[in-house]
């Protein structure tokens, strides 16, 4: 199948034909022999299918990897500046083609997905600019020698990525490595593999052959990609169960892993702040427009008793002007959910939030629009009168649901908001400098906004604490996570 038609805009989206696996500088089948069928989570039609890379279909796209490495890591770090900042320009001449594809197959509104691809080619300008920065230092060890450190790259690195961002993913998180000067292995989300194939159609070859691969499948896909020898880092952007599998698998040939898994985020709202803005605050942190799909959605707002009933009644009336919708439709501001088995995971979190006794602001069911009956989709949902014991307030839903939760005493409730597994992001709302930093210090989180919430800043470090990961991206700290030290000691005394 070439193209897909969205029956709410007539808009074409210009789906791959090649639905092989990418890797040596071109498209292979897959020795498999196996394909995953894929679906269109808002419309229900079918998108064809991809091939799946087994076993020695990962073999080959490392192998391609290990051949290119070398001459790659070899170059000067001026000229894969130069080729990263020439990708990122194709990023930019395909944004709308490819944010269509993710919409189609992936269930977000296009809108969004726009912003994504260029997110995905400043993050490429971002780390071409920083790619001489993977630099060493001499340290004094006294007369007679010379003692300097050299950062050098790992290797092969594989990219396994989640279905919230595809394009995104596939691409801005390869840019640091690529830098760096590793060679790359991309395995696509099972459910959302499509833009990342269409864009080896436009620019495979654009790096040397086997310094970018793109391989879809599924979780064995990504089992035998971290189980192979010749992977020399591992990167995971996915769920907690998805990270303690690779760190379990990792640990068998002791290869370092970078890690963003998931969150249970907190929005903390002091007595001082303005009810209005904690509202804002509160719906944008959910991003609703991905259904909440988001690692680091804030889906728990912890709300002072005195502004508690003002900010909720500013969130209801906000949650009532987002409506799901066709996410091809440019005017949309919340897509589908991803599949089915989503869906019914966030409903049955709905029913149980209910039979909990949490009390239903809005949302909570089904959009009555009979354009979407064949689609994956379900109401902004936010419930109040939430209790830390409830599992809408302990468990990532990773879909848009909020809990809100009232508070009085500070101590308590920052016991409640560090009482989860997970630790990405939080968010704090006051308008008392001196309570902001010292909240920000006591909540167990990797990345914190005050009187701010969901952005992300390229150069500024994210990632988790507890089982929301291991490491920092999106900063120079990530370009030398993929790098290695090694130290040089130099006698003088000849």
């Amino acid at each position: 199948m070439e193209t897909e038609t969205s029956r709410a805009t007539g808009t074409a989206a210009a789906l791959p034909r090649e639905r092989g696996l990418f890797y040596g500088g071109r498209f292979h089948p897959a020795r498999s022999g196996r394909r995953l069928d894929l679906t269109s989570p808002a419309t229900g039609e079918q998108l064809g299918h991809v091939d799946v890379a087994g076993p020695e279909d990962v073999g080959a796209a490392v192998a391609a990897a290990r051949a290119t490495f070398p001459s790659w890591a070899a170059l000067r770090p001026g000229e894969r500046a130069e080729a990263l900042r020439g990708f990122a320009s194709i990023l930019r001449a395909n944004a709308e083609e490819l944010a269509l594809i993710d919409a189609v197959d992936g269930g977000n509104p296009v809108s969004e997905l726009v912003k994504d691809v260029r997110i995905a080619a400043a993050g490429f300008e971002f780390f071409a600019g920083l790619a001489t920065e993977a630099k060493g230092e001499t340290v004094p060890v006294g007369d007679g020698a010379l003692n300097y450190t050299l950062r050098q790259p790992w290797g092969v690195v594989a990219k396994i990525i989640a279905y919230n961002h595809p394009l995104m993913f596939a691409t801005w998180r390869a840019a640091a490595p690529l830098a760096a000067g590793n060679a790359v292995v991309v395995k696509t989300p099972e459910q959302a593999p499509l833009s990342a194939l269409r864009l080896m159609e436009i620019a495979g070859d654009h790096f040397p052959p086997g310094v970018f691969n793109v391989l879809s499948g599924d979780r064995e896909t990504g089992a035998a990609l971290v189980a192979h020898p010749g992977v020399d880092k591992i990167s995971l952007v996915g769920s907690v169960p998805a990270g303690r599998a690779v760190l379990r698998a990792a640990a068998e040939r002791i290869v370092p892993c970078l890690l963003e898994l998931g969150g249970k985020n907190a929005l903390i709202a002091y007595p001082d702040a303005d009810p209005a803005k904690v509202a804002r605050g509160v719906v944008k942190g959910m991003n609703f427009a991905w259904c909440g799909q988001s690692c680091g959605s804030t889906s728990r707002a912890f709300l002072h008793a005195s502004i508690h009933d003002a900010v909720v009644d500013e969130i209801r009336r906000l949650v009532a002007e987002i409506r799901p919708g066709l996410p091809t439709d440019p005017t949309t501001r919340m897509g589908a959910l991803i599949s089915r088995a989503q869906l019914d995971k966030v409903v049955s979190y709905i029913e149980a939030a209910r039979a909990e006794g949490a009390r239903l602001v809005c949302g909570g069911g089904r959009p009555a629009d009979p354009a979407l009956a064949r689609g994956y989709f379900v109401e902004p949902t936010v419930f109040a009168d939430v209790s830390h014991t409830m599992r809408i307030a302990r468990e990532e839903i990773f879909g848009p649901v909020l809990s809100v939760q009232r508070w009085e005493d500070e101590g308590a409730m920052i016991e409640a908001v560090n009482g989860v597994e997970y630790g990405l992001t939080a968010s704090i709302w006051t308008r008392d400098l001196v309570r902001a930093h010292r909240a920000a210090a006591r909540v167990q989180a990797g990345f914190v906004w005050v009187n701010d919430s969901s952005d992300h800043f390229l150069g500024v470090p994210f990632g988790g604490v507890k089982q929301s990961g291991l490491g920092r991206e999106e900063s120079l700290d990530e370009l030398l996570a993929y790098t290695q030290m090694k130290s040089v000691t130099v006698s003088l005394d000849n």
